[in-house]
């Protein structure tokens, strides 16, 4: 049996729907990666012209330009109707929320960047908190009441 999109909003208590989701979201977040640092290829391309038309002023993006593009794939896909990304998806993975509402763009952004500062201070180690919750939830997945389930095995 597998999930439908509207029955991805309320999580489930059947224990198959989390087994193997660590693993299986570490490889979604490699694809993941991947594609956003194939997207950023022609985002730089058209900033470095950006660049070159407005005198320099244009070049201040780069810096920024990795993050925005990370937060516009991960907030258009992973709040959008799948409630996951490419990546999510060939992993057979799909995020729901704890309280039963969809996920929406600014949650997903929000749990990217939680994401970002928790693996930023914890490093890898981050990783441990699953071995250890409920329904192998991470530490930002704690803090922003969301939980990763398996799409096929429920």
């Amino acid at each position: 049996m597998s999930v439908q999109d509207e029955n991805l909003r309320i999580p489930t208590n059947d224990w198959r729907a989390y087994q193997g989701v660590l693993s299986r979201r570490v490889m979604a977040f490699i694809i993941d990666y991947a594609i956003v640092g194939l997207l950023w290829i022609p985002a730089a391309v058209v900033v470095f012209f950006l660049g070159i038309l407005t005198f320099g002023l244009g070049f201040l993006l780069y810096p920024v330009l990795f993050a925005g593009l990370a937060m516009l794939y991960f907030g258009m896909t992973v709040g959008g109707p799948k409630q996951a990304s490419p990546g999510m998806s060939m992993m057979g993975l799909a995020i729901a929320r704890t309280d039963g509402r969809p996920m929406d763009f600014l949650t997903a952004i929000v749990h990217l960047v939680i994401f970002w500062i928790a693996n930023a201070i914890l490093t890898p180690l981050v990783l441990l908190v699953g071995l250890f919750t409920d329904r192998g939830r991470l530490l930002h997945d704690l803090l922003i009441g969301t939980v990763t389930v398996r799409r096929e095995t429920f």
